[in-house]
């Protein structure tokens, strides 16, 4: 059990193409390949490789909890090439990035066939994951500890109500389906109505104000627990990963996760990104910025009403709310949330500029060209063909290969 930013654990996701860029099924081939035996996951060194509901996603992920973000994004990345050189045998390779531009979920989605299948069969079942919002939507995870009521408290309170800025700085999913959605993030867009059938299990992404782990079972856990109990007679789905929340609590390893960033281009830019949330967390948990009782006193429709400006809008979302901004240190009334984050950052690496400083480049890249989302948009153009589009994500995968971040 670890205390408050003692230990990270980390999850990114990758869907596999095939050389023509289209959505190619084979993660049970690549973990054969790589075990001898299809698992659920295998663990690789310090990391693990799983797969996630569908045939075209493969996870990497901490196969452990560890001390410390630096020198992770470069695990993660020897991960990534052995995937690559792998899948390549079969004609394959991993891109980077949220969403693909091009699947169709509807012809293009298979579960994964081994395992956990019966789980992921409920799923389809009951909400059917031929859409985007289940088959088309990689994110990276953070999981950060609490050791116990106390700290959760304190860490749930942080997390809600950083939650809806987050998007502004990971945001990189503005295309779907051949075309510019009009979302900066439209990962979180579709994610977020992929369980209207029961809407207990989403809520309103933004978690609920409960600040004990009992009121968490009471309020949350159970509530989707009732509403789902009709559809799921043999209980397959009565866990606490059901929860879609953005940022889920998992007491069975006593972590808070977070969901709503997009997995960007390369793990360095992933890992950054994680870096300056863990940061700005830490700064929300101890009371640095604020008190827990004010981060308390805001309600579920204000942070949703400021989280669907930014998946929208991005880092150009404006932020009006003066008691919001003040609460985070930022003395204006109103700004962008673009300049949001470039104080943040500023404040975190006065802080811990020994945490961050491996991640310059990366931050240097959102404060002077904007999220992935941004950047993709500059690449394509006004009035983008299918072919610049494919040309822009054919970039994005050698990104992801050669560990390079994506400058348009």
């Amino acid at each position: 059990m670890y205390h408050l930013f003692e230990k990270f654990g980390i999850e990114l996701e990758y869907m596999i193409v095939n050389k023509d860029l289209r959505v190619f099924p084979i993660t049970d081939k690549i973990i054969e390949s790589a075990n001898g035996t299809v698992e659920n996951e295998i663990r690789r060194g310090e990391l693990s490789w799983s797969n996630e509901l569908v045939l075209h996603v493969i996870e990497i992920k901490t196969g452990s909890p560890v001390n410390s973000l630096n020198g992770l994004a470069q695990k993660f990345h020897e991960s990534v090439k052995d995937i690559n050189r792998i899948a390549d045998k079969f004609g394959g390779v991993l891109v980077g990035g949220p969403m693909h531009p091009f699947m169709d979920p509807y012809n293009e989605m298979y579960l994964w066939p081994h395992g956990y299948n019966s789980i992921y069969e409920s799923f389809n079942r009951i909400f059917s994951c031929k859409g985007h919002g289940w088959s088309n939507l990689q994110s990276m995870h953070i999981n950060l500890p609490f050791a116990n009521d106390e700290e959760f408290g304190r860490l749930h309170a942080a997390i809600r109500f950083l939650l809806p800025l987050i998007p502004a700085l990971s945001a990189g999913s503005p295309i779907v389906d051949g075309k510019v959605s009009g979302f900066m993030d439209t990962r979180m867009e579709v994610y977020r109505t992929n369980s209207s059938l029961i809407p207990s299990i989403t809520g309103e992404v933004i978690p609920e104000p409960v600040y004990s782990i009992s009121e968490y079972h009471e309020k949350i856990l159970q509530k989707i627990y009732d509403d789902l109990a009709k559809y799921d007679k043999d209980s397959v789905l009565q866990h606490e990963w059901v929860n879609a929340r953005g940022a889920i609590a998992r007491f069975e390893r006593n972590t808070i996760e977070i969901r709503v960033i997009d997995a960007q281009e390369t793990p360095f830019a992933d890992i950054a990104i994680a870096a300056v949330i863990a940061g700005v967390l830490k700064q929300l948990a101890f009371q640095k910025f604020c008190s827990y009782e004010s981060q308390k006193q805001f309600e579920t429709p204000l942070l949703k009403e400021i989280f669907l400006n930014v998946i929208k809008n991005g880092e150009k979302a404006i932020i009006d709310n003066p008691c919001y901004l003040h609460c985070l240190g930022i003395k204006q009334d109103f700004c962008s949330a673009a300049q949001v984050w470039s104080q943040l950052i500023d404040t975190i690496i006065l802080e811990n500029s020994t945490s961050i400083a491996p991640f310059y480049s990366a931050l240097e890249i959102f404060k002077k060209q904007g999220t992935l989302a941004s950047r993709i948009l500059k690449a394509v153009g006004n009035e983008p063909d299918g072919e610049k589009i494919l040309s822009v994500y054919r970039s994005l995968s050698d990104c992801l290969d050669q560990g390079k971040l994506f400058t348009g």
